[in-house]
């Protein structure tokens, strides 16, 4: 309840006729409502793994909401290469939000290893920066359990960091065979489970679904 003012109004006051347990009630009603209120102003980890389609997609679906509200976003790609024109960058750069391709393309298919790795090196340190810089309220690591997969990264240092990141801010990573390590350390952890795709069938990626 509110006054005139627009102020808060203790619910006691609205009650003179409250016997003493009343009251006790009420104030142990409120500090529990205060309680609630202070836990939901916390930063996640978020995980997006499993074989199916729509990680980065979810991830970006995040982005846009936040957006929305007025946070300050980022998502740096590991895999796609670094003049990518992908759905995703076009729309971030009308959106003025960064969306920062780190890597060289689809590394299962690469012929120098060697560089990926050290793409994906540099690229860590620029995400780095961008988690303890304290910047944002979000940032998504799109594609990086890739990068634990070929042993680019280390897990320990990468969780390190997430664990000595801004308070309230929130990172997504997403990719696929999130490791045991990284699961166990999220808040939240969705596995997208591949049921039915086209590509099966021989249909190849279409635009604006897969980019």
């Amino acid at each position: 309840m509110t006054s005139e003012s627009g102020e808060p109004q203790d619910d006691e006051s609205l009650h003179p006729e409250l016997t003493e347990e009343g009251r006790a009630r009420i104030r142990e009603e409120q500090r529990t409502v205060r309680q609630r209120a202070d836990r939901r102003a916390q930063g996640l980890v978020i995980v997006n793994t499993g074989d199916g389609k729509g990680k980065t997609t979810a991830a970006l679906g995040v982005l846009t909401r936040a957006w929305g509200r007025g946070m300050r976003v980022c998502m740096l790609q590991f895999i796609k290469e670094r003049d990518a024109q992908f759905g995703e960058e076009r729309a971030a750069r009308k959106m003025g939000v960064e969306v920062i391709p780190l890597g060289g393309g689809f590394t299962w298919m690469s012929e120098n290893i060697e560089q990926d790795r050290a793409l994906a090196r540099e690229g860590w340190e620029l995400c780095r920066k961008k988690i303890e810089g304290g910047g944002y309220d979000i940032v998504i690591l799109d594609e990086i359990t890739y990068c634990f997969k070929f042993g680019w990264l280390d897990l320990a240092e990468v969780l390190g960091v997430l664990r000595r990141r801004p308070p309230l801010q929130h990172v997504i990573l997403t990719g696929r065979e999130a490791p045991p390590e990284l699961i166990a350390f999220a808040d939240l952890v969705t596995e997208m489970r591949e049921i039915k795709h086209p590509y099966r069938e021989g249909v190849k990626a279409q635009k604006g679904i897969e980019f």
